[in-house]
């Protein structure tokens, strides 16, 4: 509240999703608290540790004694960086509005105040881009083709290379609390409708550690997102179906007349047998591949997962907690 006025100030909540990142959160959190100090804002700034396995833990509780601006909620084990935790994350906010942003440094912190100058221009949703990435010309190709294939199948025009700093109005976390946990977030996004703003960057390198992400990780993303933006892999799979059969009618009988009218000057022979049971049984199982991801994300739609487990909480007000949760 300004002093004098009886005016609440708005507030600002800052997330910053981590996992042995023991080197990053004492100067991110210094980062982030010299950018909001210059802001004319109230703010709080959560930590979300995924139960990391360094001395990542003991900085929090450390930086979190000096200062109760800053916050951590760590959790009971790794549940990942995906959905699970999605409704639990938002309901530790305060703030009229979310900044999500990593914090390997990869996404330049200083462009927060520009985020919220958009928001105050009435943008409900502020997100980062990427025109380039210091991480690796390879790594980067294969996003960008991944974007390409996404927005080839979805039925919804999607997003391309939005980062993960991203900033929500209190409205849009309302909302994104009631979409299913298997969804990814920037695909929500696009399916929400709301206008969003993009501010272009080039990402940079992390500045100490190493991600926790893989290829098998990585794969795991697309695929999710691939499945829950589309049903035109199935779609695809009748047409293929139908064309291959098609196909495989005429070579039989093209085979069976050539055999008929030169039966001793045409051999067939075993390998069109074998090339063409080996081409179709590849076939058949990389449809069986695509059905399963989607009988997978039934699967995880249906089945009832526990909840995300917080192990400690570090100046966390438990009432303001449990009344914006729900």
């Amino acid at each position: 509240m300004l002093k004098g006025t009886g005016i609440m100030k708005k507030k600002i909540s800052i997330n910053v999703p981590c996992y042995n990142e023991e080197n990053n959160v004492k100067p991110m959190a210094e980062t982030l608290t010299k950018i909001m100090q210059t802001l004319d804002y109230d703010y709080e700034i959560i930590f979300r540790d995924n139960c990391s396995t360094d001395a990542t833990k003991q900085r929090l509780r450390e930086i979190a004694a000096k200062d109760r601006h800053i916050k951590a909620v760590i959790l009971n084990r790794n549940y990942g960086s995906g959905g699970r935790g999605r409704r639990m994350r938002f309901g530790y906010y305060t703030g009229d509005v979310i900044v999500n942003i990593a914090c390997d440094f990869q996404e330049p912190p200083e462009l927060i105040p520009e985020f919220i100058r958009y928001w105050e221009q009435g943008y409900k949703v502020v997100a980062g881009q990427k025109t380039g990435s210091k991480e690796g010309k390879i790594k980067y190709f294969f996003r960008h083709l991944y974007y390409k294939i996404i927005n080839v199948f979805s039925e919804v025009p999607q997003y391309e290379h939005m980062s993960g700093i991203i900033l929500y109005d209190r409205d849009v976390m309302e909302e994104i609390k009631k979409i299913d946990e298997d969804i990814v977030l920037r695909n929500a996004l696009a399916d929400m409708g709301y206008e969003v703003k993009l501010i272009q960057y080039v990402q940079e390198k992390r500045r100490s550690g190493k991600s926790s992400y893989n290829i098998w990780r990585y794969l795991n993303f697309a695929l999710n997102s691939l499945v829950n933006t589309s049903t035109a892999p199935l779609r695809l799979m009748t047409v293929a179906g139908f064309c291959m059969s098609v196909v495989s009618f005429a070579v039989g009988v093209f085979y069976l007349i050539m055999k008929c009218t030169l039966w001793y000057r045409f051999p067939a022979g075993v390998a069109p047998v074998l090339i063409g049971m080996l081409f179709l049984g590849s076939v058949q199982l990389l449809f069986m591949g695509v059905l399963g991801e989607y009988i997978g994300a039934i699967l995880r739609k249906v089945s009832r997962q526990p909840d995300v487990i917080v192990s400690e909480k570090l100046n966390i007000d438990d009432e303001k907690k449990d009344e914006t949760a729900h």
